[in-house]
């Protein structure tokens, strides 16, 4: 049995065998190794999906495979021969896209449509209910929270990404959670599982960060939002206007800009969710992110290095000018938020 497994090992990295008919792969972007070996594999180009993971990681050719349309035949590889055809780039029609750090999934989905690579509603359905269980992170995201909007909210890595034209709406949403989950390591796992946090929780509070921050004021935004989420805490509401009661289109507010849209109008906003997003009613984390945040905010979730001034601070507010003022009692907030409001009307006039 060992030598008859040696031998197909030895004929199948060596290439021993006729070439057979000439099939297309098609390799997303952002494909790991594991992925590229399994179409390999489905194609019929290769018989053995682990073997070939374990040559390219014996090789240290991992860094080399590209992405794109490969023009192969099923058999009569060898590995080396291979790994030579999938390391040259493969010239298909694509499309370039930026997607900005908290990108909302709906702008997402709509940029996917004005591009012409899929509709709208189809990124979505594949979003939230396709299978990625290829991917690490996937394990963390619960299938079951009636009262969380979007499961794949938070999840649709903000980068710049070039897709192929005619590629499948799973591919295409692939590419963004084949990102997400090579930025999220091992070590922070390891940091989440310390403090007993979980994943969904982390990318929650890191939307939050980046909606009421995106900059140099993460950590400190951040460790406020930790101060009111600790068990002690005489402020347990987030209270951020970023995903509140607040109906105004000048506020930045997820469940008016995104989630009242999507059902129509306020007004047809499920009771549970309007409950379970608005930071000023619910305790604790709302449901789910409210928007998927870059890497910058999810560290700084994570690990927040404050300045001492929102160390111990339980309240922030910006004024125009991009000033942040830190408060430990409402008291003192409210005193920022007079010279905040004096700050932006000067500028004003």
């Amino acid at each position: 049995a060992v030598g008859g497994a040696l031998l197909f090992a030895h004929n199948e990295i060596s290439g021993n065998g006729r070439p057979g008919t000439e099939v297309t792969v098609n390799i997303p972007q952002g494909s790991g190794v594991s992925v590229i070996a399994q179409k390999l594999k489905d194609a019929g180009v290769i018989r053995s999906a682990y073997l070939f993971r374990w040559y390219v990681g014996h090789k240290g050719a991992a860094g080399k495979l590209q992405y794109g349309d490969f023009t192969l035949q099923t058999g009569g590889y060898s590995y080396d021969g291979l790994i030579a055809e999938l390391s040259t780039y493969a010239k298909a029609d694509s499309v370039r896209l930026t997607f900005p750090e908290g990108t909302t999934a709906i702008a997402i989905a709509r940029k996917m449509e004005e591009a012409g690579l899929c509709t709208a509603e189809e990124f979505l359905e594949e979003a939230n209910t396709g299978d990625f269980s290829e991917y690490t992170f996937w394990q963390y995201v619960p299938d079951d929270a009636p009262d969380r909007f979007m499961k794949c909210e938070g999840y649709l890595f903000p980068e710049t990404y070039e897709f192929l034209k005619g590629d499948t709406v799973h591919n295409y949403v692939a590419t963004f959670y084949a990102q997400f989950d090579a930025q999220f390591t091992k070590e922070m796992y390891a940091a989440l599982k310390k403090q007993g946090m979980t994943l969904p929780e982390l990318v929650t509070l890191a939307s939050f960060v980046q909606e009421e921050a995106g900059n140099s004021q993460d950590s400190n935004v951040a460790q406020v939002f930790r101060n009111r989420l600790a068990a002690d805490s005489p402020y347990p509401r987030l209270q951020s206007n970023t995903s509140s009661y607040i109906q105004s289109d000048s506020d930045n507010n997820y469940l008016w800009n995104w989630v009242a849209p999507y059902y129509g109008g306020w007004d047809n906003i499920p009771e549970n969710i309007v409950a379970a997003y608005d930071t000023y009613s619910c305790k604790g984390l709302p449901a789910g992110p409210i928007s998927n945040p870059g890497i910058a905010a999810i560290k700084a979730a994570l690990a927040p290095q404050p300045n001492e001034e929102a160390k111990d601070a339980y309240f922030f507010v910006t004024d125009l000018k991009g000033n942040y003022y830190y408060a430990h009692t409402l008291a003192e907030h409210n005193a920022n938020c007079k010279t905040a409001a004096a700050v932006n009307k000067s500028l004003k006039n």
